[in-house]
């Protein structure tokens, strides 16, 4: 009686792969807890997705057995664990390969679904729009990429955000082309659009997402001009502010259209300029008000503004050479027209003073060159006059000293214009004084020639004045002054007083000492018959006597 061989065929289903295009892809047989002795026959087979079947290649114990199949020579082989290697995968390899393991007992097949996938290209931009008009729907790009499986899809962003129009902002037309001798897809997108003000800045991508990919593919951003017409018209001032009298102003025009327009009309004190600036040369109080722009088509689309030019003016102020009276009042005027407050500051001879200048007694001194700077927002107003005090030269002082065995003699006076000095007398080093003030000093040096009286006469176009000096060998500090008198000169008047009442007295005493002395003699010495006046040689004596004193 012979034995019976029982057959089991049992089938696992393996867990689909997906292998990239032009790389190995392997196919992993699961022979379950089948040892590898076990095993007398390993094939791997194929099912078309039309259920055609075939042979790829059989292992046993004398080696591996390649089926001749055109499609897969060189591309396959099998290895130790008995997994299939396919090299260099295509499209085709997209099928079901079969491992089947056979042993002594059992026959165990093991089915594994393959898919090839090839990663779409970068995607290319075509057709797209340079401007965009402002809510009119128009094709802005269109958008491809070659050669995927399966087919890419494309899908378009505003700023890194995915569009989602509703037909009415913009619409998105897809198309596939499938190539039949390689099997690859291309796909392409075609984004209309209707922008909006907002868009002129915003940037447009479009993007390629695929199985094969990790992350989509993107495009450069794209960005558009918007072009819409203008609403509002502005007009400003260009230039700084303040604007002072003589600054050049310039006024700018300007819309929200996209582009702007290049030119406006400017209302320019009744003047029409057809520009987009218009400058305002040297401007005076009178430029101070509204302007007005305009488009150049729509002139009911307009801008204003308005500007105020500063202004300073001297109405008013003492200019020029000022001639005045000694011990008369004089004040400067300064009337100021301006538009706003303004600084003052006067000098006189560069050193600053503390007042508009004014007087009520004029002096020598008062006399001067007097500015007055008056200022306001940059603006800078000057003016000056020459005060002249003048008056008849009057000697205030006439002086002499020792020099070299002559005379130094020194002539003070005062007056405006400056005095000129005649002396009445020939001298030598004949000198003055800087004129300061009003006041100068002549200087005469003259050889001691016994005592004389020397004149000293200043004089200018308003009068003169003369005073004299005494020359004396004998007294050498005599001073004539008009004005004032020193200490010194009181003091040495004091002494010669003295002395000459000192001498009166001396001279009374020593009279009368004689007088007591004379009559005690003749008292004592008279006789009967004697002459009263005494003998002839008193006589004589008494005659001497009086003659000393007299002398004295």
């Amino acid at each position: 009686m012979g034995m019976i061989l029982q057959i089991w065929d049992e089938t696992v289903t393996g867990q689909p792969i997906v292998g990239k295009y032009g790389e190995t892809v392997v196919v992993p047989c699961n022979k379950g807890s089948i040892k590898q002795e076990d095993i007398i026959l390993t094939k791997w087979k194929y099912t078309e997705v039309d259920s055609t079947t075939g042979d790829l290649l059989t292992l046993k114990a004398q080696g591996v057995t390649i089926q001749p199949i055109a499609e897969y020579q060189g591309r396959v082989n099998i290895t130790k664990d008995l997994s299939l290697e396919i090299l260099q995968a295509k499209i085709t390899d997209q099928k079901t390969f079969t491992c089947m393991v056979v042993t002594a007992a059992d026959i165990f097949e093991y089915p594994v679904q393959v898919t090839i996938q090839k990663a779409p290209s970068q995607p290319t931009i075509t057709n797209q729009a340079k401007v965009m008009q402002l809510g009119k729907l128009m094709t802005l790009a269109e958008c491809s990429t070659k050669d995927a499986i399966p087919p890419a899809k494309i899908i378009w962003l505003k700023d890194n955000v995915e569009l989602n129009l509703d037909g009415k902002v913009g619409n998105i037309t897809s198309s596939e082309q499938k190539d039949k001798q390689t099997g690859f897809t291309s796909s392409s997108s075609k984004l209309e659009y209707a922008a909006t003000k907002e868009d002129a800045n915003a940037k447009f991508t479009c993007a390629v997402h695929h199985k094969s990919l990790a992350s989509d593919l993107v495009s450069a951003p794209m960005t558009f001009a918007v072009h819409y017409p203008s609403e509002k018209v502005s007009l400003q001032v260009v230039s700084a502010v303040p604007i002072k009298e003589g600054d050049n102003v310039t006024l700018k025009c300007a819309a929200d259209g996209n582009p702007p327009p290049t030119s406006y009309n400017f209302y320019i004190k009744v003047t029409k300029e057809n520009s987009d600036s218009y400058t305002i040369t040297g401007v005076t109080q009178a430029d101070s008000g509204e302007y007005k722009c305009s488009l150049v088509d729509n002139e009911t689309k307009m801008g204003s503004t308005s500007f105020t030019v500063m202004y300073l003016d001297i109405t008013s102020i003492t200019q020029g050479k000022i001639a005045k009276r000694l011990s008369e009042s004089f004040e400067a005027t300064l009337v100021v027209n301006s538009s706003d407050s303004v600084q003052v500051s006067w000098t006189k001879n560069n050193v600053k003073l503390d007042a508009k200048p004014k007087f009520d007694k004029l002096k020598y001194s008062d006399s001067g060159l007097y500015e007055c700077v008056v200022s306001m927002a940059g603006i800078v107003k000057k003016a000056s006059f020459e005060l002249s005090v003048q008056g008849a030269p009057v000697i205030t002082k006439l002086t002499k000293h020792p020099k070299n065995g002559g005379k130094l003699l020194s002539c003070k006076a005062e007056g405006s214009p400056k005095p000129t000095v005649q002396w009445s007398i020939n001298g030598t080093s004949t000198t003055e004084s800087s004129f300061v003030g009003g006041t100068v000093t002549f200087n005469l040096t003259v050889n001691q020639a016994g005592n004389q009286t020397i004149n000293c006469t200043v004089s200018n176009e308003l009068g003169f004045d003369t005073k004299s000096i005494y020359i004396s060998t004998l007294l050498d500090d005599t001073t004539t002054d008009k004005r004032e008198q020193t200490e010194d000169s009181k003091n040495q008047t004091q002494v010669v007083v003295g002395v000459v009442i000192g001498l009166i007295v001396a001279a009374t005493l020593l009279g009368l000492a004689y007088w007591f002395y004379m009559k005690r003699t003749r008292q004592g010495t008279w006789k009967t018959g004697e002459k009263e006046n005494g003998t002839m040689e008193e006589s004589k004596k008494l005659e001497e006597t009086q003659s000393q004193k007299a002398d004295v």
